[in-house]
């Protein structure tokens, strides 16, 4: 539901197709020619490629990795599908394609290198080729590719995966093909895809990342149904045993196809992965203290400050580590859900914003180690925080005019801050008088309507580190007389909530790469708003969000990708559609010594597949 009055967010919005003109305009206008087409091992969303064609192995993989042990991680949750591209169904953890920085049983074109903003180097594909006007891509694949039951992968099998994706799949698979015409076999070994325009510069690389699927697995069967017997993929990995809700199994295939390939040399090291479930978080640590779950990342400071001191870390068998990011730090926050009428009105989520007190809750419940969120990229180029909105911003803005508050164009809006008291009186006077404009008058103690409706909302949660949060929020809220509910369900039916957007405010997570482009569709354009499964959970929808997410695809280098992410920040962040909360200074990961890693790390983080096993323990594979 808009902010603006009726008419004039129509007329916004009959100009946004204007704004996506004139931004691929000036972003085309700026941009150097693109290099002459040509089959090429690898492709750069922006400049060239890292690594040389012919390169050995990625810098954060160990080629001299040893093979062999078992790697165990925990999950907290169920999971009663081996289907992970659907909507229906809870998918196993180990399967969800790219989850990890891993492909463990289903492989795309291509593989991305997590140490570029966005580069793909060959895998089932050995060559990539885009036609200069982008009409086209080809992918030509490799003679030697091949499924786990030893069939070859063919361009029928690209065609099928494109086609039943584009048609069955996720939502973000879903609108990530949208501008896809059609797709072709040309010969045995390569695939055509024909491309609407050339506005979207990065859909062949998003084409590149998807997963393909044996045709001949799926052929008796419904598509978009949960399944639970072992998929056949041409991973590294097969399904080994399944427990529905409690483990998975993989082992590593002793033939997989692709072992000597740049991209796979030095990763995938150890001979089974494991997932256990566990019913919450305090399982999860009990069982990684005795040795069960391998390696454990960590996400509450106070569990980092307090829950690792038992005898196993002070002998040296378990480590903690805080390993460095430099990619953007996403979003983490409490989306309002803007499809209710509570939330339709921006000062009363700017109000409720304003009420959560970072401050208290970082002293007194995170032992002050979290940093305050102040936008959707924090920690990179791409922040519009602090900065002002260039020419380029402007140029994709000007059918917009007065669109965003001056403060978030000239760089001085500032997220506002507490004294920690949990009742500082200046946020609680800012936070009413925007009620107040918005038509809400305290009275009798309660915050009521103009028709005398009560101030009321529910806060879904789904663990119990969600919930004490919600907590602290919660009584703030009250003490402007605002009653908020908290409801914590399950996994699953917190799942069913969630894709369905049957809840008036909760927390999530939405992570960010250095190089956004399509996903950006799936969580904030105004098209998701009304789809199911999507992650535009508070149901944006702004002309001027979607004009940045268009010149984020119709980028062509890297000043104009960075220009429409500031945009693309500065308008999420003036429409308060979530609560923004905080994130750790990097990744806490705390791992058994049996378990080790390379010395380089990628800047997005720690990624399971560069991971071995020590040779020396693993006989030790008894507890793990």
């Amino acid at each position: 539901m808009s902010d603006l009055p009726r008419h004039r967010d129509a007329t916004l919005r009959r100009r946004a197709a204007t704004a996506f003109a004139l931004a691929a305009a000036l972003l085309c206008a700026l941009a150097p020619a693109d290099l002459a087409a040509a089959p090429r091992p690898a492709i750069a969303a922006h400049g060239e490629p890292a690594l040389p064609p012919g390169f050995d192995h990625f810098p954060w993989a160990d080629p001299s990795a040893p093979k062999g042990g078992r790697i165990t991680l925990g999950v907290v949750g169920s999971f009663d599908s081996l289907n992970p591209f659907v909507f229906k169904g809870n998918a196993a953890s180990g399967l969800r394609f790219g989850a990890e920085g891993s492909a463990n049983v289903f492989e795309s074109l291509m593989e991305r290198s997590l140490d570029e903003p966005f580069t793909l180097y060959g895998l089932l594909a050995e060559t990539i080729d885009v036609a200069d006007d982008y009409s086209t891509v080809d992918f030509r694949l490799r003679p030697e590719a091949r499924f786990s039951d030893r069939t070859p992968v063919t361009p029928d099998d690209v065609v099928f995966s494109f086609e039943t994706l584009r048609e069955k799949g996720l939502p973000y698979m879903r609108a990530n093909y949208r501008d896809v015409v059609g797709v072709e076999k040309l010969d045995a070994r390569t695939v055509r895809f024909r491309l609407k325009s050339a506005e979207n510069r990065e859909l062949p690389l998003i084409l590149g990342l998807m997963p393909i699927l044996p045709a001949h697995d799926w052929a008796d069967r419904e598509f978009e149904a949960t399944r639970i017997d072992p998929p056949i993929g041409s991973g590294p990995y097969r399904v080994e045993a399944v427990e529905p809700g409690a483990r998975l199994a993989l082992k590593r295939d002793p033939d997989y196809w692709g072992r000597d390939l740049p991209a796979r040399r030095g990763l995938y090291n150890a001979d089974e992965l494991r997932w256990e479930y566990f019913r919450d978080l305090n399982a999860l640590l009990e069982a990684f203290k005795k040795g069960i779950v391998d390696i454990l990342p960590e996400s509450d400071p106070s569990r980092w400050s307090t829950a690792y001191d038992f005898p196993s870390v002070e002998e040296g068998r378990v480590v903690k580590e805080t390993i460095a990011l430099d990619v953007p730090r996403g979003m983490t926050g409490f989306a309002l859900n803007t499809r209710r009428p509570l939330f339709s009105d921006v000062r009363v989520r700017e109000a409720v914003m304003r009420l959560f007190d970072f401050e208290w809750a970082n002293r007194n419940l995170y032992w002050g180690l979290y940093q305050r969120q102040v936008g959707y990229f924090d920690g990179s180029e791409l922040s519009a925080y602090g900065r002002p909105a260039d020419a380029r911003e402007t140029a994709i803005l000007a059918p917009f005019p007065n669109a965003l508050p001056p403060a978030f164009l000239d760089g001085s809006w500032r997220m506002p801050a507490t004294d920690g008291s949990g009742r500082d009186r200046r946020a609680l006077k800012a936070a009413l008088d925007l009620l107040e404009a918005a038509g809400w008058r305290f009275e009798g103690g309660r915050l009521v309507s103009k028709a005398g409706h009560p101030f009321s909302f529910e806060i879904l949660t789904q663990t119990r580190e969600q919930e004490r949060l919600a907590m602290g929020w919660q009584r703030t809220l009250a003490a402007l007389g605002m009653e908020a509910r908290i409801r914590t369900v399950d996994s699953a039916q917190y799942e069913l909530r969630r894709k369905t957007f049957d809840f008036d405010a909760t927390m999530w997570v939405w992570s960010a790469s250095a190089s956004p482009g399509n996903e950006q569709i799936h969580r904030w354009s105004s098209a998701a708003a009304d789809e199911e499964g999507s992650f535009n959970l508070p149901g944006v929808k702004s002309p001027v969000v979607d004009a940045a997410i268009a010149a984020l695809l119709a980028a062509r280098d890297r000043p104009s990708l960075v220009a429409a992410a500031r945009l693309l920040d500065r308008a999420l962040s003036a429409g308060f559609w979530v609560v923004p909360l905080f994130h750790p200074p990097g990744q806490w990961l705390a791992h058994w010594t049996r378990i080790e890693h390379p010395r380089n790390t990628p800047g997005s983080g720690w990624t399971l597949p560069a991971w071995w096993v020590r040779p020396d323990t693993k006989d030790e594979g008894g507890k793990s």
